[in-house]
């Protein structure tokens, strides 16, 4: 897949790349159009085993929305405004959300290569995907308010979750800057690579992924992210009826068997659904 939203595929690894470096990788229409394609394609048999999101380019890893009267979608929510029409707004957040929502509900991990500049929408797809790396001279920031506008793209309430309220609270309504150490510090990402090699640092912890079980790390990660909105009884529970139907898919017998012969395990891909 092609385009300003293309898909690079190296064995069972799937790497999303926003390519549109002149605006630093903001997203217009198209993009999000482009964005929702590929979900949808990624969903398709083979299915990867894991999926690295990231940006063209050493300056960003997206911008977010493009604020630019090219962009369709600020035309028409110009005029939206003008006539205080509320609908035309819905349904471009609507567009948006539909596009990131199911980018990010691959079952398989998703992981943000952040090698530059994460801006409002960009800041909210990062914290969004399951995992994150970030290159030492990246930034995310929360940029919204500085607009007049707030998280759209369902990442200040995944953001709350992710680092906690007071921490979420301090980033989106100053809309401040924070570099990769501090983002290390609070959480918001899991590593922070050598310079310029954040793709690289993405891909390496995409292959550790990958050599596991893949219906285990499926199984494991939907009850992470369930988990973000159950109470803990309901998570525990969730997590021991998944726990059984992994046990009993069989999978595990190629695990253990290569445990106990001392050979590294070679998991086959799951049945297609």
């Amino acid at each position: 897949m092609g385009g300003e939203v293309s898909i690079e595929r190296d064995g069972k690894l799937a790497t999303v790349v926003f390519r549109r470096p002149e605006r630093l990788n903001a997203c217009n229409q198209n993009m999000f159009e482009q964005m929702e394609a590929a979900a949808r394609e990624l969903t398709e048999p083979p299915l990867p085993r894991a999926v690295i999101v990231t940006g063209d380019g050493p300056d960003a890893f997206s911008a977010g929305f493009d604020v630019n009267p090219d962009n369709p979608m600020v035309a028409k929510m110009a005029q939206a405004l003008e006539k205080r029409d509320r609908r035309p707004i819905e349904a471009a957040i609507a567009d948006i959300r539909r596009a990131v929502d199911r980018l990010v509900a691959l079952p398989v991990p998703i992981i943000a290569a952040v090698n530059g500049k994460a801006y409002g929408g960009g800041a909210e797809l990062a914290v969004r995907c399951d995992l994150r790396v970030m290159d030492p001279a990246a930034e995310i920031c929360f940029s919204e308010v500085r607009l007049g506008l707030m998280p759209d793209w369902g990442g200040g309430a995944t953001l709350t979750h992710l680092i906690g309220s007071a921490a979420a609270a301090d980033l989106v309504l100053t809309g401040r800057r924070v570099g990769a150490r501090e983002a290390l510090r609070l959480g918001l990402v899991n590593r922070v690579s050598a310079p310029g090699k954040t793709l690289a640092e993405a891909v390496e912890m995409a292959e550790a992924i990958m050599g596991n079980g893949p219906q285990a790390v499926q199984s494991a990660l939907k009850v992470i992210r369930a988990g973000r909105n159950l109470s803990l009884e309901a998570a525990l529970d969730l997590e021991q009826r998944t726990a059984v139907d992994l046990i009993a898919s069989g999978e595990c017998l190629y695990g253990i068997g290569a445990f106990l012969n001392g050979h590294p395990p070679v998991f086959p891909d799951p049945p297609v659904k």
